[in-house]
């Protein structure tokens, strides 16, 4: 297996600062596929620059989008990357090597590496790491990736406003616990920049907890909005 083998889905709205940079550090796999949900910047006319990158439209929402651009990959594993974050150079080749020696097992996320200094940054890749190795779920930005196959299995994304990612890490989960590769996978800060490192951290809780419930994502949604 190589990065060859790998489609990568990346969804955008109103991403051009980014996209540029997320697409620039999967240049090695076989496909890229950027799904847009309607951006009003260059986000479209920034990856249309890019030789062999599919650019195609979908009604706005991670999850629908997500869902749009699984439809459109052709390799036999899939990788799903938020347009804020970026493969470190040998994520690639990581993955491959670790379905090498893990071949029973079909799905797994990357370590994240986010974009700040400080000792709390830090503490919150290896709580989302050990999310990964203690609980079997990883969320949407820590690089999710998966076999062709396991994701239709699984049912695939669901096109939800929110949670699409946990919904399908549960039922990937019943199969078997995820791998969890070094990479990283370099996330933007700006999410914590934006809404703070102990809120952002207390939402994100209180959001699982309210799945965990039964609340729909829509109202998950409306509460996170």
């Amino acid at each position: 297996m190589t990065p060859a083998d790998i489609s990568v889905v990346i969804p955008t709205l109103d991403e051009a600062a980014t996209i540029a940079a997320a697409i620039e550090s999967v240049r090695d796999a076989g496909q890229v596929i950027v799904v847009d949900g309607g951006s009003r910047d260059a986000t479209c006319s920034i990856a249309e620059t890019f030789a062999g990158v599919t650019v195609v439209t979908s009604a706005p929402g991670r999850g629908v989008q997500l869902a749009s651009g699984a439809e459109c990959c052709e390799r036999p594993v899939w990788l799903f990357l938020h347009a804020d974050c970026q493969l470190a150079p040998s994520a690639l080749d990581e993955i491959c090597k670790t379905f090498e020696r893990a071949p029973t097992r079909g799905w797994g996320a990357l370590r994240q590496r986010i974009d700040a200094a400080g000792f709390r940054f830090r503490l919150l890749e290896m709580g989302n790491a050990a999310r990964v190795q203690f609980r079997g779920l990883p969320f949407g930005d820590q690089a999710m990736f998966v076999k062709a196959d396991w994701y239709r299995r699984a049912g695939g994304f669901e096109p939800l406003p929110l949670m699409e990612d946990l919904r399908l890490s549960l039922r990937l989960r019943r199969r078997a616990w995820p791998l969890l590769v070094e990479g990283p996978v370099i996330v933007s800060d700006r999410r914590w920049r934006r809404v703070g490192v102990a809120r952002q951290t207390v939402l994100n809780t209180l959001l699982q907890c309210g799945h965990a419930l039964g609340i729909s994502p829509a109202r998950l949604a409306r509460f996170y909005r």
